[in-house]
């Protein structure tokens, strides 16, 4: 049985993947699964690319953001990252701090993000435009990932934040507000995805089929809606910090296929064309990016699912 050490974003989307270790599925594919949150998008590149880390549960855009040169970290050879299969829209909520009721309101206030030129960060800077806010109206700060953002708007050293579940429900039931989702933005958008480097799976070509057949088997098993209870159940195990009363709350967005888990792990391209807009518009390059093939290679993924 081959080892992969996985590195993914501490949130709900991770449920399948407790699932799959929990009820065996990447054992019987052939894989133990060694998996870290990671504390922030730039520690998480640095380490998938150094080989640290095989296989990243990571935004889209970071894909994008290393192979066009644009990310918070830079090597000193050509990143070879490429998205293998899909995982969520994502839902992204812009959290703000109980007294802001309107855009107007975050005028001269700190926003907390992960690195102010993440995909994410793009999706917020998308809701300011389009709100009619300019880009000195308002001020930025690199923070980590959601835990850290959330815990800095929460304790009040900045105004407001990108989240994703369960931090999404946690604010809330906490009094703090949703001013906008990216759902209401975009219609689709290709949030999470699962990447590795090109060279590291061609080398190792059954081990990543394997793990995409276990996190498939863990994904089915988790959208099945006669185990929801149980799916609840082992979310709670695993993260602590989403207390029983926001569950369900957690548990209704994370199984929508808007705002949740993509069904068979899928690709949306159409999400995918969103995303490389936005770094389009809001990136650091000069050129229209348009080739999603330079980013996603779906051999290994169509492979798995043939058996």
């Amino acid at each position: 049985m081959q080892a992969i050490e996985l590195i993914c974003f501490p949130g709900a989307p991770n449920l399948p993947i407790f699932v799959a270790k929990e009820k065996g599925f990447f054992d019987k594919a052939g894989v133990a699964i060694n998996m870290t949150t990671t504390p922030s998008s730039a520690f998480q590149a640095e380490n998938l690319i150094n080989g640290k880390f095989q296989v990243a549960g990571t935004a889209f855009d970071n894909v994008v953001a290393y192979q066009e040169g644009q990310g918070a970290v830079t090597f000193d050879r050509q990143p070879d990252l490429f998205a293998f299969m899909g995982a969520t829209q994502v839902e992204l909520a812009f959290i703000v701090a109980p007294e802001i009721t309107s855009y107007q309101d975050v005028k001269g206030k700190s926003l907390a993000l992960d690195a102010v030129a993440t995909g994410f960060a793009f999706v917020l800077y998308e809701m300011l435009a389009k709100a009619g806010l300019q880009r000195g109206d308002y001020s930025f700060a690199a923070v980590g990932a959601t835990p850290q953002r959330w815990e800095a708007v929460r304790a009040g050293q900045h105004a407001g934040t990108i989240t994703i579940e369960p931090f999404t429900s946690i604010a809330r039931a906490q009094g703090f507000r949703v001013l906008d989702t990216s759902s209401n933005v975009f219609p689709v958008y290709q949030g999470g995805s699962f990447a590795a480097s090109r060279a590291w799976a061609a080398g190792n070509p059954d081990a990543l089929k394997g793990f995409i057949k276990g996190y498939l088997a863990g994904l089915d098993w988790t959208l099945k809606p006669e185990n929801r209870q149980e799916a609840t159940d082992t979310l709670l195990r695993n993260m602590p910090e989403i207390k029983p009363p926001v569950a369900g709350a957690v548990m209704a967005s994370l199984l929508s296929p808007k705002s949740g888990l993509t069904p068979d792990g899928a690709i949306l391209m159409d999400g995918v064309r969103a995303v490389l807009d936005l770094r389009t518009r809001y990136g650091s390059g000069k050129a229209a990016l348009t080739d999603p093939s330079k980013y996603i290679d779906l051999t290994y993924y169509d492979e798995a699912r043939r058996g």
